[in-house]
Order: structure tokens, then C-alpha cells, then sequence
């Protein structure tokens, strides 16, 4: 384990907040309208990517073609409208506790997202106290998930050095894209992928459930 935790960036979806199933529900609906029929393991496996990305692979992998511009608009529009009227996606477990522990140890905490969904994003200050600054979207970066990016843009905000800063993610696109920005990588499980997927990653550490990362990050690691 790492010593002198300086920061630590949360993925957002299915870390912070139980919101995969929403995901994989508006995904699966969103490419009915083109007549993909999006299996919902690919929700997970492609969770962390920009929409518009997620998209233009779908459209590439299923209909063996490129996507159009207007085609990205319309379905990422459609999928946005789904994610309005969807359930409010509850806060996993011990995850506040977990922020108030580390803020109470002088740890920064940034979030580092794919997604640009306002319902989520414009939820975090309140749930969460996380600073607008602390928040790397997708409308912050050229190149999502699994490119380091979000991650880089992340560290360089933080202002600490690699060594001192670790990753929370839960998708393996997510894992791909902190391993290669240089960052230690704790992986927890909430979705319905095995966990060798996120080991095979990249993960230094996977957890199994929020409390299994509570625990880790509260009691095991050196955080000064």
C-alpha cells in the first residue's frame, strides 16, 4: 500500500452512487431506436467512456459502420431524456462516511466522471461537498475513459504528485485510464462484472463491496 495519501479521485457512477442500472436501462433503450440490441453487460464494459464515444462503438461494433454526427445527438439526446425520468440512483453505502473520514485526515477529494449528466454532476456539492473545481466531466476532456486524461487533468488540478494520490473506480475502462496516468487504483465491485475483469485492468486492489473500501481506505492504508 501507498503512504502519504495526499488526494483521492472517485469515479462517480457506480462508486459514489448505485446509478449503473439506470445507465444500463436508458443504453439498452437509447440503441433500440436503431435497431441495436445493446446486451447489458456492454453498459458496464463501456461504462466511464464519454456518451458520444460509447455511441460511435456501439454503432461501429453492431452496425458495422460509422456513426453520424447527427445520429450522436439524437441518441446521447434520447438517452438524457431517459436518465430525466429515471429513479433517483441512491448513494452506495458508506460513501459519505467515507468522504467526512478522509476530509477529516486533510485528504482532497476530486471526482473524475464520463458522464456530463446534470441530474448526477449538479448533485455531488450537496452530497458530497465536493468543490465545481474537484470535478473532471466529460466536458472537461477531448479524450475519455480508458485514455489517461481525465485522470492527468485530475492530478495537475490536485497539484500533488503521483505517488501521493489513488484512484476509486469501478469499470474497467476506468482502471485502464488511472493505471496509465500513473495512479495507484483501488477497484470496488458494485456492478455484474467479475472481478478478474477489473484485476485484468490494471486494479493494484479490488474490493468486493463499499464497506470491504471504507474499511480499506480508513483502517488499512497509511494516509499520513
Amino acid at each position: 500500500m501507498i503512504q502519504n495519501i495526499k488526494a483521492v479521485f472517485f469515479d462517480m457512477d457506480g462508486v459514489l452512487y448505485d446509478s449503473m442500472p439506470n445507465h444500463e436501462y436508458t443504453w439498452i433503450e437509447s440503441f433500440k431506436t436503431i435497431g441495436i440490441d445493446f446486451p447489458s453487460e456492454e453498459a458496464y464494459l463501456n461504462e466511464g467512456r464519454t456518451g458520444h464515444s460509447t455511441i460511435r462503438n456501439a454503432i461501429k461494433k453492431y452496425l458495422n459502420r460509422e456513426a453520424t454526427i447527427e445520429e450522436e445527438n439524437r441518441i446521447y439526446e434520447f438517452k438524457t431524456n431517459l436518465m430525466q425520468r429515471r429513479p433517483k440512483a441512491p448513494i452506495l453505502p458508506y460513501m459519505q462516511e467515507l468522504h467526512k473520514h478522509l476530509r477529516s485526515e486533510g485528504i482532497d477529494i476530486f471526482v473524475v466522471t464520463g458522464s456530463r449528466q446534470p441530474s448526477l454532476i449538479n448533485k455531488l456539492a450537496d452530497d458530497f461537498d465536493v468543490a465545481a473545481e474537484n470535478i473532471v466531466s466529460a466536458k472537461d476532456v477531448k479524450q475519455g475513459k480508458p485514455h489517461p486524461e481525465p485522470y492527468l487533468i485530475a492530478l495537475d488540478r490536485s497539484g500533488f504528485d503521483a505517488k501521493n494520490c489513488i484512484v476509486v473506480e469501478n469499470a474497467p475502462l476506468g482502471v485502464e485510464s488511472a493505471k496509465a496516468a500513473g495512479l495507484y487504483t483501488v477497484a470496488v465491485n458494485t456492478g455484474k462484472l467479475n472481478g478478474k475483469v477489473l484485476l485484468d485492468a490494471g486494479a493494484d486492489h479490488l474490493c468486493h463491496t463499499t464497506k470491504e473500501l471504507f474499511d480499506l481506505l480508513t483502517q488499512s492504508m497509511h494516509l499520513k
